[in-house]
């Protein structure tokens, strides 16, 4: 049986929208990337909603001879989407119905790392498919903006990890409390 990782920038405030525009004061190479690094590196494939899928497929196929964009491009992606006709980035399957019934099937021989997604989490999260969140905080308060966590159900987590990065941000695990 597979794992199901979510990750996210994100604020203390949960707004995680556009995050190129917040998280770079905190980011680091070393601490940042390194972080990232770590959860990319458990991952068999990706699993995206269709907002980020766009930001991505958008960005990284442009992109190579780095560690993160040879492994982005080449790793197995799977978009969800009802709108979208075809995927063009390399390695990717689109997801159009029966999501969670689809997510559990992909879980049962791999891991998913979603990234971003805030809706696809929301639906994720409603269904029990997550194993584990895996957040960067940046340590401010941005006030408004679309939020990444979901309101609505409570859902109780316990940290497995939590660590202050090079550069500021907060690096935390947290599992389901009742997995």
């Amino acid at each position: 049986m597979g794992k199901l990782v979510v990750t996210a920038f994100t604020t203390l405030d949960n707004v995680a929208e556009d995050p190129h525009l917040w998280s770079g004061a905190y980011f680091s190479d070393e601490g940042t990337g390194g972080y990232n690094w770590e959860v990319l590196d458990e991952a068999d494939a990706m699993l995206l909603g269709r907002v980020t899928y766009d930001g991505f497929a958008g960005a990284w196929p442009q992109r190579s001879g780095d560690p993160f964009s040879d492994r982005f491009n080449s790793m197995p992606k799977h978009v969800v989407s009802t709108t979208l006709e075809t995927a063009e980035w390399n390695n990717t399957s689109i997801i159009r119905d029966d999501v969670v019934d689809s997510v559990r099937a992909l879980k049962n021989d791999q891991n998913l790392l979603v990234w971003g997604s805030p809706a696809l989490v929301k639906t994720l999260m409603e269904a029990c498919l997550v194993d584990e969140y895996a957040l960067l905080v940046s340590p401010m308060v941005r006030g408004a903006g679309k939020k990444y966590l979901p309101e609505g159900a409570q859902h109780d987590l316990q940290v497995t990890e939590a660590k202050v990065l090079e550069g500021g941000m907060l690096a935390v695990r947290l599992t389901p409390k009742n997995a």
